[in-house]
């Protein structure tokens, strides 16, 4: 496995594979690698000849009260993590080698964005197309992988690949959980003992969902108000939003039909949690 850590280097790489023919799968993190994150990378590397993955923190998708700093970071052990599953390079580069200078361009993604985490993070998504325009280039995958977990960020991936017409298969990767339910992320080390216990609730609101959609209810605002209620009653979180949109559209609907996708963040003391489920909704 090979570290690169310029742009010029790695893109070097990258053509030389594409000259042989070989697929390229493309793992992009911000490091603080846990199961969500190999699954991603198993996956690409079934379907792959050579699996890059890249650990960035990228300081465009932080928000002014976000602290960029304090985001976890341990790159000795990602780098084992990373061999262990057969990971070909890893990409990674400082933040002066991504942004070198002023930007001349600036990308503003429109739609899908104004729900869900963006609605709070005006910017986030502005950042993430950014640095995903400039690493899309770079690497040249062939397929890109992406945990669903963030589903309104595949959401956003995918009108990016589609607008800007990159020859890209994007690969949506279903979200890897704990035993008890609660989806993997690198956040969970930063709750208190109680309310990891609490945060099963989440996975649980959504399964009363899913069930409830399944005996026939079809009106979103059920849905949200069941939720909302369940997850006030049995957690000491606040709830940042409970909603439904369709997906990968990420529109409004008065009545559930379609692909739909039922989505929740909720605040702890020191960590927001997100979660979701899509259903087929006939």
């Amino acid at each position: 496995m090979r570290i690169i850590r310029t742009i010029t280097e790695m893109q070097k790489q990258m053509q030389q594979l594409k000259s042989e023919g070989k697929s390229i799968g493309y793992v992009p993190t911000m490091g603080f690698l846990h199961e969500g994150h190999i699954s991603l990378m198993n996956r690409a590397r079934l379907e792959n000849d050579a699996v890059v993955l890249s650990i960035f923190v990228n300081p465009l998708q932080f928000g002014p009260a976000e602290d960029l700093d304090a985001y976890p970071r341990d790159f000795e052990r990602d780098h084992e993590i990373a061999e262990n599953q057969g990971v070909d390079y890893i990409f990674y580069p400082s933040v002066e080698e991504m942004y070198p200078d002023n930007a001349s361009v600036k990308v503003s993604v429109v739609d899908r964005t104004n729900v869900l985490c963006g609605k709070s993070r005006p910017g986030h998504f502005d950042g993430v197309a950014t640095v995903l325009i400039k690493l899309f280039n770079i690497i040249l995958p062939t397929r890109a992988y992406f945990g669903l977990k963030d589903a309104q960020q595949v959401a956003v991936v995918d009108g990016l690949i589609r607008d800007f017409n990159f020859p890209i298969e994007l690969i949506p990767v279903e979200t890897v959980r704990e035993e008890d339910g609660l989806a993997k992320s690198s956040r969970n080390v930063y709750l208190s003992d109680d309310e990891r216990q609490q945060a099963v609730e989440l996975s649980k609101s959504l399964e009363m969902a899913r069930l409830a959609i399944e005996r026939g209810e079809r009106s979103p605002d059920e849905v949200v108000g069941m939720m909302r209620h369940h997850i006030k009653e049995n957690t000491t979180g606040t709830v940042d939003y409970v909603e439904i949109y369709s997906y990968p559209e990420l529109g409004e609907m008065e009545t559930l039909k379609g692909k739909v996708l039922i989505a929740l963040a909720v605040k702890f003391s020191k960590a927001r949690l997100i979660d979701n489920t899509i259903l087929e909704v006939e």
